[in-house]
């Protein structure tokens, strides 16, 4: 290693240990700051939304800060060694989703010893070693499944899957790849991953068309999925052979047109315009778990109008209501 190497070998460790420091005061201040409450005072929907500002992050990074915070608080030995550099942030992330005051030291010594890239897999041996039940009954509570647009426009899934379902989703990926062949026309080989996908998308086609809708805006600026994810005009070409087009107005100020009722639910149609036009909760701008929400109440105006439903994410929802 020649001098040069060294001295940047030497200053990556000393920014490594300032950036490990950093980040733990971060995470501690982040809890602290979001039981103060002082977040509200300006406007924010949440501690993390204010972090995510602040910082210029995902709100999900600024939820995990404050995650591991809290959790620190009742690992004393986990913060310790975090403080002291023995730990890094990824260890201290891994450990802090499965160690309890009753585990902590056992599962300290593993991070202590275990390299980050195989912290979460040793963690998983422990405790189903030691702690069957209670590794069940996490699986149950801790599966999702969420979804996020990258830049370069494809949407990358992340699954949450209790051992035995993901067994049998491994297990027909491989087997569709094991049985089907690539396209011999095509300018490279698929990789694996690739060949993957491709399963996933014939999984899906496989589902007939009318069970299910995909809506696709087409405008003047661009093309979208429902959720505002951009997609090309040439995927929509494709899709539409074989779709049931069905076309929502605007007027002239690109607003979409109202469709009016006296029933207390919200029409199709309505709920349409209303995710075109507001597309989040206007609350907090969350994307899931979404409702139509009447203001003024419907037992007020006995009538379903566009222009008086608002999208609310289901906490918001019934926080306002709540304060009412």
């Amino acid at each position: 290693m020649t001098s040069t190497d060294s001295l940047l070998a030497d200053r990556i460790r000393e920014l490594a240990t300032s950036w490990a420091s950093s980040q733990h005061a971060l995470v501690t201040l982040a809890a602290d700051f979001a039981d103060s409450h002082h977040w509200a005072l300006d406007g924010s929907p949440s501690a993390a939304h204010w972090i995510a500002v602040v910082a210029d992050i995902e709100v999900s990074t600024a939820r995990e800060w404050i995650r591991i915070g809290r959790a620190l608080r009742t690992l004393h030995a986990s913060a310790d060694a975090y403080a002291d550099g023995l730990l890094s942030y990824s260890k201290i992330r891994t450990l802090t989703r499965v160690a309890t005051e009753d585990n902590e030291l056992e599962l300290l010594d593993i991070a202590l010893e275990v390299p980050a890239g195989e912290l979460g897999r040793a963690l998983a041996a422990w405790r189903a070693r030691n702690n069957p039940e209670d590794v069940d009954k996490l699986h149950q509570q801790q599966r999702s499944v969420k979804w996020r647009v990258e830049p370069d426009g494809m949407v990358t899934f992340t699954l949450r899957l209790p051992p035995p379902v993901a067994a049998l989703l491994i297990a027909w990926l491989t087997q569709w790849v094991m049985k089907s062949r690539p396209d011999a026309s095509a300018d490279a080989y698929p990789s694996v991953a690739q060949q993957h996908a491709d399963a996933i998308a014939a999984l899906f086609e496989s589902v007939s068309s009318h069970e299910i809708e995909v809506v696709l805006h087409v405008r003047g600026d661009g093309c979208t999925l429902d959720d505002g994810t951009p997609i090309t005009e040439s995927a929509v070409a494709k899709a539409i052979p074989e779709a049931f087009v069905r076309a929502l107005i605007h007027d002239a100020e690109s607003n979409p047109l109202n469709a009016s009722g006296r029933q207390r639910h919200p029409t199709t149609k309505q709920k349409r315009l209303v995710k075109e036009r507001d597309q989040v909760c206007i609350d907090c701008g969350r994307t899931d778990l979404l409702e139509f929400d009447h203001n003024p109440a419907y037992e007020d105006t006995k009538h379903t109008l566009v222009e008086e439903l608002e999208l609310r994410c289901a906490p918001c929802h019934r926080a306002r209501h709540k304060a009412a």
